[in-house]
């Protein structure tokens, strides 16, 4: 199954720009009367609070699809915990078969 290329972590910050976009026309008034800094520092303080939702969302994306996938088909850890432990059974077993051999 293809997955959509719109997601929450790209939606989100899209709907988020489209908000600030509007935000930022209606106070044009205050632009125009002088007052920069107020209306520039309002605009990048947001375009950066937008910048790490869009990172925090697309890391919990990457993170949820890679427990998802772990969950399926299990991880690596888990495949070298149970050859390590059928070794380590495989060897015990051919030491109790080696001293039941000995007692004959």
């Amino acid at each position: 199954m293809r997955r959509s290329n719109f997601t929450r972590t790209t939606l989100l910050p899209m709907a988020l720009l489209v908000y600030l976009a509007v935000l930022a026309w209606m106070a044009r008034g205050r632009f125009y009367s002088g007052d920069y800094l107020y209306y520039f520092g309002v605009i990048g303080g947001s375009l950066i609070i937008i910048g790490l939702l869009y990172l925090v969302l697309r890391r919990r994306d990457r993170m949820r699809r890679k427990w998802d996938e772990e969950l399926q088909y299990g991880s690596y850890e888990d495949k070298d915990s149970d050859t390590t432990g059928t070794d380590e059974n495989h060897a015990q077993q051919s030491d109790n078969s080696e001293s039941t051999i000995r007692q004959d």
